[in-house]
């Protein structure tokens, strides 16, 4: 959870400063605190719906496509560790197989 909160802070950082905006400038637009504004792009606060609903509409975005920019940074995030993990998986599958057929059911147990 605390990632995506994060994600949602650079987020909105990026949009704000695409627009060439200060944090009061957005604050503004937002009808919320500058502080605030800074402590949800830092990822201190989990914003509710209503305000991340304000930030969407004063970036001039869809409050769906401020959540997918998010979905995406996660995604750019996640990929170089799912690149890294590959590997390994590749060289545990073979164990796998051959652990498999040694399983047995037990009652209501499973039993190596």
């Amino acid at each position: 959870m605390k990632a995506f909160v994060e994600d949602f802070g650079v987020t909105v950082r990026q949009l704000r400063e695409a627009h060439g905006w200060s944090q009061e400038q957005l604050a503004e637009r937002s009808d919320l605190n500058r502080s605030y504004v800074g402590e949800v792009e830092r990822g201190r606060v989990i914003p509710s719906i209503v305000t991340a609903q304000k930030l969407a509409t004063a970036l001039g975005i869809n409050i769906v496509n401020l959540l997918a920019c998010c979905e995406q940074l996660e995604q750019s995030r996640l990929a170089p560790r799912a690149s890294r993990l590959a590997p390994r998986a590749s060289r545990l599958a073979p164990r796998a197989s051959r652990l498999a057929p040694r399983a047995s059911r037990v009652g209501s147990t499973w039993r190596l």
